[in-house]
């Protein structure tokens, strides 16, 4: 039996709880290192990298939920750490005043549980929600994940910056708390009982003979995935389209104000233009491709999601050298419509792909993925605005920056369009050990 709606949507209210606890440690507590306690822009910033450099050990917690019998307790027990995680964080902001050793230390405990508790809870998730939708929901799915988990984002937000204000460490203190225990506790409502009990078929059926029985190391797993050449292309695909798609957020709105003289209030516009437009894609993308008439394969969406993403670059690398004469919002729309559907679509084949026959457990699979996108998220920032500093210091001039970098996320676009399209073609069959699990010819 196929999960229905209301599993989707329960398993994407976990998604939401999950991005509403990072989106406090991400934004909320950056804001409050910079502007109230006035530290550098680049402590922040290194401690959200390090939470994302912790995410690779998500392939290992993957092998975890592999040899368990159902994937919920790492669901849960992530939940846990994050938000642990997230109140430990506000703790390690508030002692930042003192700008002792032993607040950066504690710091660095709390942005090491986040990022632990992402990495259990968020592959463990995916792959319940690979396991129990059908062929025919699959992009629907990953739109209403991937939509559940922004509205988390935005209510989070919205909501903690109402009772922040006005600010004080113990209100900061109490909100984050408050926030994180009513994440885990809406996480573990929303999962509880959605996973069915055949986790021993799920074991059974995840596991090649390359790798069989439940003793069979993580190395031996790992090994036995990467050997795969459909899940190395798709790692590779992940690691590079992350990579361009990672460093647009950072860049759009600095790039509007040196280039076109936009004020913080006009780029703020233009920013949530570009996230409607993302929506837009990523529902277009999960109508066409659900139910029994599907308006083409997941693979064929995410090959033109990433070609149209090159393209829509491409066009604000030419924006940079015309200057305001550009229509600069047709090409923020462009590229926020393809963004989504190369998203959602490759989620969507992530699904498909998480479940095969041959080698590997789809546990490892999905953490190896998630490990990719995680390195992609830590260095694209980091690349992206490293490389307009460099280039505007040499050239002197931020449209060249611009029309620089934009032109090297256009190409990494290209590649990742390269290897999805050489992942191959998928389709389902029944299988005798679970008839929704999906087998990639």
């Amino acid at each position: 039996m196929s999960m229905r709606w209301l599993g989707i949507i329960r398993l994407g209210l976990v998604q939401a709880a999950l991005g509403s606890v990072v989106v406090l440690v991400t934004s909320t507590l950056n804001r409050v290192m910079v502007v109230e306690y006035a530290l550098p822009a680049m402590l922040p910033g290194m401690l959200v990298a390090l939470h994302y450099a912790v995410q690779m050990i998500r392939p290992r917690f993957g092998h975890g939920s592999d040899m368990g019998a159902r994937r919920t307790p790492w669901v849960v027990g992530g939940m846990a750490v994050l938000s642990a995680g997230g109140v430990v964080c506000a703790l390690a902001t508030v002692a930042m005043a003192e700008h002792s050793l032993a607040a950066m230390a504690l710091a660095v405990l709390g942005y090491t549980m986040v990022g632990l508790g992402v990495g259990a809870a968020g592959t463990s998730l995916l792959v319940v929600l690979a396991k129990q939708v059908d062929a025919r929901r699959r992009a629907a799915a990953a739109a209403i994940m991937w939509v559940l988990m922004i509205a988390g984002f935005a209510i989070t937000s919205t909501t903690v910056g109402h009772f922040l204000d006005p600010f004080s460490p113990r209100r900061l203190v109490t909100v984050v708390g408050a926030a994180a225990v009513i994440a885990f506790v809406l996480a573990l409502l929303a999962i509880w009982k959605v996973e069915r009990s055949d986790g021993a078929t799920d074991r059974a059926g995840a596991t090649g003979p390359a790798v069989a029985g439940s003793n069979a190391s993580f190395y031996a797993a790992l090994r036995a995935v990467w050997a795969d050449g459909q899940a190395r292309r798709f790692t590779l695909f992940v690691f590079v389209s992350m990579l361009a798609y990672s460093a647009e957020e950072l860049l759009l709105e600095p790039f509007c104000g040196l280039v076109f003289g936009y004020t913080i209030g006009q780029s703020a516009k233009l920013s949530g233009l570009w996230h409607s437009a993302v929506f837009i894609g990523m529902i277009c993308v999960g109508i066409l491709c659900s139910g029994s008439r599907r308006f083409g394969s997941l693979r064929a969406w995410t090959v033109g999601g990433c070609c149209a993403s090159a393209v829509a670059i491409s066009s604000l690398a030419v924006a940079g050298s015309v200057g305001p004469g550009w229509p600069i919002k047709a090409s923020v729309v462009m590229l926020g419509v393809a963004n989504g559907v190369f998203a959602v679509s490759a989620i969507g084949s992530m699904m498909e792909l998480a479940y095969r026959n041959e080698t590997g457990g789809a546990g490892v699979r999905m953490g190896l993925w998630g490990a990719a996108q995680a390195l992609a998220f830590a260095l694209g920032g980091v690349v992206g605005t490293g490389s307009i500093d460099l280039i505007r210091h040499v050239s002197g001039s931020p449209s060249t920056a611009f029309t620089i970098v934009f032109g090297m996320q256009a190409l990494l676009f290209f590649s990742a369009a390269r290897f999805a399209a050489r992942v191959g073609s998928t389709h389902v069959t029944p299988s005798a050990a679970n008839p929704t699990t999906a087998v990639i010819a």
